[in-house]
């Protein structure tokens, strides 16, 4: 009869050969999509490059930014005319419309103007993220920041103090830039 430190001596050795094993295929599933990730995002900023130069008003670029977001490798193109999910965000000029920027952009604006209308002062990421009815956990707070850090940079927004924004003096309401 085999002795019981003998019998979990031989099941502590099975399931360590299988956590091995485990670990040994985790790793090269890993290994495998972070090259077809890679793949999928050359592929994606391919067709964004294409999608530029092929655009009717294929004027210079510098002034704008796509936001690199692999997820809308299959979309469909939208016009260009229209604010789309994932679109440039154009350097701020007098005259310049909210309507030319998307969705998430607009509502990040309203916020802050109609903050600014009720002298209520600046706001970070996560009361935005509270106010949008989000929950404010980290990745959805930072998604904001990167936004709103975006908007800073193209004159729409101003940032006072760190981590908080509010809208550019120059900036009105969403009908028109000034």
């Amino acid at each position: 009869m085999a002795s019981v430190v003998g019998l979990l001596e031989q099941r502590e050795l099975a399931a360590r050969r299988r956590v091995d094993g485990l670990r040994e295929e985790a790793d090269r599933i890993q290994a495998e999509l972070a090259a077809a990730e890679q793949e999928w995002q050359e592929w994606a900023i391919a067709r964004r490059r294409v999608d530029t130069v092929l655009a009717p008003d294929s004027g210079s670029t510098a002034d704008t930014e796509v936001t690199p977001e692999p997820r809308d490798a299959d979309a469909s193109p939208a016009p260009r005319a229209a604010a789309k999910p994932k679109s440039q965000v154009p350097v701020w000029s007098e005259g310049l419309a909210w309507s030319v920027l998307s969705a998430d952009y607009q509502r990040i604006l309203q916020t802050l103007a109609d903050r600014n209308r009720l002298h209520q002062g600046p706001l970070t990421c996560q009361e935005m993220a509270a106010a949008f009815g989000m929950d404010p956990v980290p990745a959805r707070v930072e998604a904001l920041r990167s936004k709103a850090k975006r908007l800073v940079a193209r004159g729409w927004l101003a940032e006072p103090a760190a981590g908080r924004f509010t809208l550019a003096k120059h900036v009105a309401g969403p009908g028109g830039g000034s």
